[in-house]
């Protein structure tokens, strides 16, 4: 394991050298939060299917548990239970719209990490960089548990657990556990936890602060421990239920599914679930007593607990919806936590009316029942209806904001029916991706491309002083 350790501590000191002048110290964070044995345990995994050009180059790497689809490089790096999904990125062809600039792509894009950790990540879509249209890179960076770097190119950051950076290239960055970005490009921040920042420049800012003391009851994370908190907590009760899928992976469908519709082999379900005509279930998603209509979606990382999911809707990556029913077209953004209650004297479910818009890293968490009315848009914590006054607007009455409006924690500066416009065509863009709107020869997405996917494993030295690490592997067609 001596590779291991040093290849470790190489990754620390690069991380930090990039983070010097934030004053920032990688190993006081992260010193044995993950043993180094963790890292011999576990196989990793890559799809290939007919669908997916694939490119596999593993480096000097660990790359326990972690899985890859698409063209992936991976050198110097340390990879856990981590989720590296390609099937998004540009091809050869293509062209990328950046503002009034159309970039041609030249060559296939590939995603590239190195000298990074990343501990039960996902890293998905393509890069947003207009400076590396054909490359999604993530170097010097070290991210923690259940974290998305989501279409964010990524140099020397440090993110901490259930942060997300979607559609914004980070460079020297500290980004707090549970908190949102999606600012098109950050240099040298240190942003605290529990903040959820959505920006356009010179078109719109959507900023949310969690208070902190009741961010810790969801999201704790102190330094050098595992995290902790409610989100933690529910997570790991699952765990066994995952061991077991990966532990011994069936190619029968547990459950009946359409032709057009996917379940990944690496999901989990129990009890009694309905899919729908073109729903899309991915690897690491759960669903337990969960009806699932046309189009809708579970992402990697969700969790689905005694639910009905009218058709369109879409469950992001890391999103949690337990005891809840949630009308046509309703988006829950990453890492969200919406949590009704089975009481058998009283009704304390969660409504979610059609057409709302739950932002990215909210948390719904209540003791009696609350329902969201229809085209509504939330944020931030809500417990009760006090709560969802302060923290939600109907959607027509946001459109109408031309210069700002602050509620609560929250202030949003700019145009309100820009802001929107950007949210429903992400939501398109969302359901046409993973197959919504197949039609039988048109619209093809992941629902439908990723049925007839093979998977194989491949596992590192068992013993010596490579033991943890892989051997140099190439996969090419």
């Amino acid at each position: 394991m001596i590779e291991l350790e040093k290849l470790y501590d190489r990754i620390i000191q690069r991380t930090n050298i990039n983070l010097r002048e934030l004053d920032f110290d990688v190993a006081t964070q992260i010193q044995d939060l993950i043993p180094l044995s963790q890292l011999t345990k576990f196989y990793a995994f890559y799809g290939i299917s007919p669908n997916h050009p694939i490119d596999f180059q593993f480096r000097h790497s660990s790359l326990s548990g972690s899985y890859f689809l698409g063209k992936c490089k991976v050198t110097n790096s340390l990879l856990y239970k981590s989720d590296i999904r390609g099937d998004e990125l540009k091809k050869k062809g293509d062209s990328f719209q950046f503002k009034d600039f159309s970039i041609p792509i030249k060559r296939d894009e590939s995603m590239s990490i190195e000298n990074s950790m990343l501990i039960k990540t996902l890293v998905h879509n393509f890069s947003h960089d207009p400076e590396t249209p054909e490359e999604f890179y993530i170097k010097d960076t070290i991210s923690l548990h259940f974290a998305n770097i989501h279409g964010a190119p990524s140099r020397g950051c440090f993110l901490e657990p259930f942060a997300t950076v979607d559609l914004t290239t980070m460079n020297e960055c500290v980004i707090g556990a549970y908190s949102y970005i999606q600012a098109g490009e950050i240099n040298r921040l240190n942003i605290k936890p529990g903040t959820v920042w959505v920006r356009v420049p010179d078109n719109f800012n959507f900023l949310y602060q969690f208070p902190q003391d009741q961010l810790d009851e969801y999201v704790c994370f102190n330094k050098c421990e595992t995290p902790k908190g409610i989100l933690m907590d529910f997570v790991n009760d699952r765990k066994e239920d995952f061991q077991q899928v990966f532990d011994m992976v069936s190619k029968k469908q547990p459950i009946s599914v359409p032709d057009n519709a996917s379940l990944d082999p690496y999901a989990v379900t129990k009890a009694e679930n309905h899919i729908n005509e073109k729903v899309l279930v991915s690897q690491r998603a759960f669903l337990q007593n969960v009806w699932m209509g046309m189009g809708a979606n579970a992402q990697e990382n969700s969790i689905i607990i005694n639910s009905r999911l009218e058709r369109y809707n879409v469950t992001a990556h890391g999103a949690k919806i337990i005891e809840a029913d949630l009308g046509e077209k309703v988006f829950v953004g990453f890492n969200s936590f919406l949590r009704g209650k089975p009481n058998e004297k009283s009704n304390s479910r969660l409504t979610v009316g059609k057409g709302s818009i739950v932002m990215p890293h909210t948390i719904i968490d209540i003791e009696d029942q609350l329902v969201i009315p229809e085209d509504t848009l939330v944020w931030g914590l809500i417990r009760n209806e006090k709560d969802l006054k302060q923290n939600s607007v109907s959607i027509q009455e946001f459109e109408k904001v031309e210069t700002g409006l602050s509620m609560g924690n929250m202030v949003f500066e700019g145009n309100g029916a820009n802001f929107v416009a950007a949210f429903r065509d992400r939501i398109n863009h969302i359901l046409e991706a993973n197959g919504a709107f197949f039609d039988g020869k048109k619209n093809k997405g992941h629902a439908q491309k990723n049925q007839n996917m093979s998977f194989n494993t491949i596992q590192p030295y068992p013993k010596g002083d490579l033991e943890g690490l892989y051997p140099t592997i190439i996969i090419q067609p």
